[in-house]
């Protein structure tokens, strides 16, 4: 194969295959997302609505009590019994069963941790969202290769280093006693509601 003259003689860099697949699992996630973008529930995949009216709107009008429903996860701290309690829930899961055995080290007065971090809701809410982007970024069919080190980089750092100084949610709390008074903050603004 070497004497053929229609092959061309040349090595091939060991990096241009590592691209290669992050570009093919970059094309899935892209697929994938269009397809799901594409699929509308009254037709079959890719189909436009006849009139270019979507279910709903017909005659240039929503109909009284539809409301559009969030297709993602929202803010934590938004959500009302009995979704908070799930959601708080499926939180405690990871960050004890994932983040806390996996991430932190033993707590110092520089570094803190309360085992009661529920219980503050600045913590709460930055681990909420920790969360989501872990589930998000360590997914192959959306994030590819790189996905677990943009979450290392770009969400775990900067949020155990909001979390975990002297004068963050934990700077009351020692090993052997918790205190969330200290920053309890009021209640949430009402512009923070959907709808409110």
């Amino acid at each position: 194969m070497a004497d053929d003259p229609d092959v061309p003689d040349f090595e091939v860099p060991v990096g241009l295959f590592q691209d290669l697949e992050d570009l093919k699992a970059q094309v899935a996630a892209l697929t994938a997302q269009v397809k799901a973008l594409t699929e509308h529930p009254a037709g079959e995949p890719g189909e436009a609505f006849a009139d270019d009216t979507a279910p709903g709107e017909e005659d240039g009008g929503e109909e009284p009590g539809d409301e559009e429903e969030w297709q993602f996860p929202p803010f934590i701290l938004l959500l009302d019994p009995p979704q908070y309690d799930d959601e708080l829930r499926a939180l405690i899961e990871w960050v004890e069963g994932v983040l806390v055995p996996g991430y932190l080290g033993e707590p110092t007065s520089d570094s803190r941790w309360c085992h009661l971090w529920f219980e503050h809701p600045v913590a709460v809410a930055r681990l909420h969202a920790l969360w989501l982007a872990w589930q998000e970024l360590t997914d192959p069919a959306t994030c590819g290769y790189t996905g677990p080190s943009v979450w290392h980089r770009d969400h775990l750092d900067p949020c155990m280093r909001e979390l975990r100084p002297s004068s963050g949610p934990f700077g009351g709390c020692t090993k052997s006693e918790h205190q969330i008074d200290h920053r309890l903050p009021g209640t949430v603004p009402s512009a923070w509601r959907q709808g409110t």
